[in-house]
């Protein structure tokens, strides 16, 4: 099966481009930022399938590029969808939790009802939408806490100052699923061939690891499994103010992807060894 990706350089698109018949694209071939070149691109494409794990991903400078935001994570996503439903091909595109407004305590469904508290999850919202309103065969994967050895996420950045300091404050308020980009991947490939065969599973799915961690929690961790010696102390977000609200409740019910395409939640645990392996080797060179 022939796949084309959006993305190149990010965690999930480094990953899924270890796969045959998987084409990655990035930024110098296409601009998400102008959607109209978007259209002139997809002219001269021919793919089984299409991805979309692009995404203008700087939450707190969403706040003052709304336009930009909306560009990239709404109206070329709304584009991408447009013309998968024209060639009757799926589209499965990556969401977040930041769609919701992370209130209480109970896992978010797919149906339940969002409220993005900024930019970046407006912005990701308006992306599912236009993908719902195209009517082609398509998922909407919602997912959280993405890490990998690739790119900027929480685990590099903690190793970095893990080992730079004794003691580092991080937030205890926040909970999610940290979900491994590799993982993540292979649920994308998964779900694209599972439309191909049976178009009706269209919908919006949760995909996130387990088990749900607060940021303290998973910090925690990352320091037992590589071996650092850092005391980690818990904090509200309150003390940690950023121009971008997160959502204290991330956690994320997978249970409709499993129900319909046999994907279980990925142990992040099992997962953050692999991801450490992977760091120790590329430090070795």
């Amino acid at each position: 099966m022939k796949v084309l990706v959006f993305g190149r350089t990010g965690q999930v698109a480094t990953e899924l481009a270890k796969t045959e018949g998987v084409t990655c694209i990035g930024r110098d071939v296409v601009d998400l930022s102008k959607p109209s070149r978007l259209h002139e691109f997809l002219r001269n494409v021919e793919t089984d399938a299409i991805i979309n794990a692009a995404a203008y991903t700087a939450v707190d400078k969403a706040e003052e590029e709304p336009d930009l935001a909306q560009a990239i994570n709404g109206a070329s996503v709304g584009t991408m969808a447009e013309w998968a439903a024209d060639q009757n091909i799926p589209f499965v595109h990556i969401s977040t939790d930041y769609v919701f407004d992370g209130s209480g305590e109970v896992p978010w469904r797919p149906g339940d009802t969002p409220g993005p508290l900024g930019v970046y999850g407006q912005s990701k919202l308006s992306g599912e939408a236009l993908t719902l309103n195209a009517g082609g065969p398509h998922a909407i994967l919602r997912t959280s806490w993405v890490v990998s050895a690739h790119g900027a996420n929480f685990v590099k950045t903690m190793l970095r100052l893990g080992a730079e300091r004794d003691r580092l404050t991080i937030v205890a308020d926040q909970i999610g699923g940290p979900t491994p980009a590799a993982d993540l991947a292979a649920a994308c490939l998964h779900v694209a061939k599972g439309l191909v065969a049976d178009p009706g599973r269209s919908g919006t799915y949760h995909f996130a690891g387990a088990p749900d961690v607060s940021w303290a929690g998973f910090a925690r961790e990352i320091f037992a499994q590589s071996g650092i010696g850092c005391e980690v102390v818990d904090i509200p977000s309150s003390d940690y103010p950023t121009p971008a609200q997160r959502p204290l409740n991330s956690r994320l019910d997978c249970s409709e992807l499993e129900t319909i395409f046999a994907l279980k939640r990925p142990d992040w645990r099992v997962s953050l060894r692999t991801i450490l392996n992977e760091l120790g080797a590329l430090a070795d060179g």
